[in-house]
């Protein structure tokens, strides 16, 4: 049991890229699937599925490579369950001048900055990714 799921999810895709990996088997959560989602609607990782019973759920995340390298170069994990962040739509920025994303909990949903921008809503600022 992880105290911080989240930063649990962003370790395991940032380790098994670093190895060569072609998937990732997680324990499967609403909030891991949605930021899996949103990763892959991103090109960061691949294709999702879950697996297992009603009591052992897990899902397994396809990672992707771009000519030989892994799509996830790093992550940051901001807020933290210690200490919550949160950001205004004034306060959010691109993140390395647009090439990665800063992923935020709104009140409509899971979004990327961008897309919060276009929506014109802050909230808590989860992770960046590149």
């Amino acid at each position: 049991m992880t105290t911080d799921p989240i930063a649990d999810f962003l370790i395991r895709l940032k380790n098994a890229n670093r190895v060569g990996k072609t998937e990732v088997i997680m324990p499967f959560s609403k909030m891991k699937n949605e930021l899996a989602n949103l990763l892959a609607k991103e090109g960061y990782v691949g294709e999702i599925s879950r697996r297992g019973k009603t009591a052992l759920k897990h899902m397994v995340v396809e990672l992707t490579y771009k000519d030989g390298k892994p799509a996830i170069v790093g992550t940051k994990r901001i807020s933290k369950p210690s200490r919550r962040i949160y950001k205004g739509v004034r306060e959010v920025f691109p993140v390395k001048r647009g090439k990665g994303l800063l992923v935020l909990s709104t009140p409509k949903g899971v979004l990327t900055d961008a897309a919060a921008r276009k929506e014109r809503v802050g909230g808590e600022a989860l992770f960046e990714i590149w």
